[in-house]
């Protein structure tokens, strides 16, 4: 089974257990959709912080490290680094769970715009936003198996 989530093998488990209907993305992004709020929260929350402890520890998955290093974040400079470890833990403090953001389709500077944009809004925007962008995560790495 490939990691098209992180550490959350569920997903595609009962995707696959369900009838396909001829689109996988959307297979997956309606599992996503129809479960529970605490595995939702569980999803997002096995997501690592952008630039955070597992890229410097390389403990980040493998599609996690190049996809980070795709928007450069393997590359930040001193302040860089200290501007994303200030709002992931900003972003932490205020929803509990890690900033998400289909990394791929941004670069440094809209990642840090984003951050600091979402900080304003209220949690289920927020948990909605990730799980949007999860499903841009998911599209992006379907699309590289093909």
């Amino acid at each position: 089974m490939s990691a098209l989530f992180e550490h959350s093998p569920w997903v595609e488990q009962r995707a696959d257990a369900a009838a396909f209907s001829g689109d996988r993305h959307a297979d997956l992004v309606a599992v996503v959709a129809a479960a529970t709020p605490e595995e939702q929260l569980a999803l997002i929350r096995v997501h690592p912080e952008l630039a955070g402890k597992a890229a410097i520890d390389r403990t980040l998955t493998d599609a996690s490290a190049a996809e980070q290093a795709s928007a450069g974040l393997d590359r930040l400079t001193p302040d860089e680094y200290a501007r994303f470890h200030a709002l992931n833990a900003a972003y932490r403090a205020r929803f509990d769970f890690p900033f998400i953001i289909c990394v791929r389709l941004t670069d440094k500077a809209g990642i840090l715009a984003a951050m600091e944009r979402r900080l304003g809004n209220d949690r289920d925007t927020e948990i909605a936003t990730a799980l949007t962008q999860i499903g841009e995560i998911v599209r992006l790495r379907l699309e590289d198996m093909r």
